[in-house]
């Protein structure tokens, strides 16, 4: 009788055993990537139709002889409208379906961007972007609940990254668009042309492509009154105004201060920083929420520490770019100081959607926008005021100082979560929560 050696074994053992080994998930299904794609795409023209006005300033001075209060006024009527709108909106989106609210969000932000380039007078304009406003009310909370929907609470703040650097690229390559579209044919053509993706785009969500993530029942919605009684959350709605107030200010008359004081044509406002812009808020949203997730794993306040010492490390270079004289150092320091503030995005999020049950994850985005995005609104209008009274630049220092303060207020969001824990006992999962909606809690160490 022949012996087999221990090598023939286990050669004879291996398909075996590889048969019983369950198969590992993949990072990120076809389903999954499809729909994070759409969302993001939609997310890109949103921001792209939002910030296209902004290069244009000077134009928008020009024809209608408006000052710098009057230009600030746009951003404002806007961020007004959209805060107004989006708790109302947010509240739709936990109780009915997010693809169509999102469909008809989306058709009418881009009707009303297309209005804005036929605008006789600078009163159709403001009330062009205002209506601009009501329709993007409609997207961010719906959108981010079916990501998270979509996305183990592992992944959720790189999955929100995604969809934020979508935001952030199209933030940039509407000023980019702005910028050499003015100059070369005037300021109507580059709302027409930002304005027509957006409708296909609406469309394509009413599609099969765009499927809607499972959530709990109706009856587990939660109330306002209940999300505001949770510390965590209250410390994070007063950091958020802050940091809105100052990233409002900074995107809405960066360009201009470049062109103004540092020696920019309108042409290179938009297309430099609308680069340097791209590859920094990308990074940074990126790398934000990688860095977010990985801390998240060692403390239940992970990703809020991230966000706070990004903005620490923000503040002095957003500084040196304000005193920098020669071009590049400019764009350097602006590089660094977007690259910093875009760890905002993905992290802050997915700690809402942490720190709420599955049916509250709409209306907890649309309360963070809406005291964020009202109060915050009011950032470009008084450093507008500013540029009248003093200058600009004084403006801008003290959105720094604004923006700092921000940061600062982080701290008191992850002692809230350290003594209260990530879910607040006000917000107990409810009994149809998946169970994986809410997210081990680390040791901190």
């Amino acid at each position: 009788m022949r012996s087999q050696s221990p090598a023939s074994g286990l050669r004879g053992r291996l398909p075996e055993t590889l048969a019983r080994m369950p198969d590992r998930p993949p990072l990120l299904t076809a389903r999954q990537g499809r729909l994070l794609l759409i969302l993001a795409l939609i997310n890109f023209v949103n921001f792209a139709d939002r910030t296209v006005v902004l290069p244009l300033f000077p134009l928008l001075r020009q024809e209608f002889l408006i000052t710098d209060q009057a230009l600030g006024s746009l951003q404002f009527w806007l961020q007004i409208v959209l805060a107004l709108a989006t708790l109302p909106l947010a509240l739709l989106a936990d109780r009915y379906s997010r693809r169509h609210i999102i469909a008809i969000g989306v058709l009418f932000w881009s009707l009303a961007t297309f209005a804005g380039g036929l605008a006789p007078t600078f009163t159709w304009l403001v009330v062009a972007r205002a209506l601009v406003g009501l329709g993007e009310a409609a997207y961010s909370p719906a959108a981010q609940s079916m990501i998270t929907g979509a996305f183990s609470p592992a992944a959720r703040a790189r999955a929100q990254a995604v969809f934020a650097a979508g935001m952030l690229v199209g933030g940039a390559a509407g000023q980019a668009l702005g910028g050499i579209v003015g100059e070369a044919y005037g300021w109507r053509p580059a709302f027409f042309l930002v304005g027509v993706p957006g409708l296909l785009l609406g469309l394509l969500v009413w599609s099969p492509l765009c499927w809607e993530p499972p959530r709990g029942p109706r009856s587990e919605v939660v109330s306002v009154g209940r999300l505001l009684r949770v510390p965590a959350f209250a410390a994070l709605l007063l950091s958020g105004v802050c940091i809105t107030f100052a990233g409002m200010s900074f995107l809405t008359w960066g360009a201009d201060y470049v062109v103004r004081y540092k020696g920019f044509s309108v042409r290179e406002a938009g297309v430099w920083l609308g680069t340097v812009g791209l590859a920094a808020l990308v990074t940074g949203a990126l790398a934000g929420g990688y860095i977010a997730d990985r801390l998240q794993q060692r403390f239940r306040y992970g990703r809020v520490l991230t966000v706070a010492v990004a903005f620490l490390l923000a503040a002095p270079c957003i500084l040196w770019a304000l005193a920098a004289q020669s071009k590049p150092v400019v764009l350097l320091a602006f590089f660094l100081a977007g690259s910093f503030m875009s760890f905002y995005h993905g992290p802050v999020t997915a700690l809402i959607h942490d720190m709420t049950p599955t049916r509250a994850h709409a209306t907890s985005v649309g309360v963070f926008m809406f005291v964020t995005q009202l109060l915050g609104a009011f950032g470009p209008l008084l450093l507008g005021q500013i540029s009248d009274v003093l200058d600009l630049r004084a403006g801008l220092e003290i959105a720094v100082a604004v923006m700092v303060l921000g940061a600062l207020g982080f701290f008191g969001v992850a002692y809230f979560i350290h003594r209260d824990g990530l879910r607040h006992p006000v917000l107990g999962a409810g009994p149809g929560e998946p169970e994986d909606a809410v997210p081990p809690a680390p040791t901190d160490r």
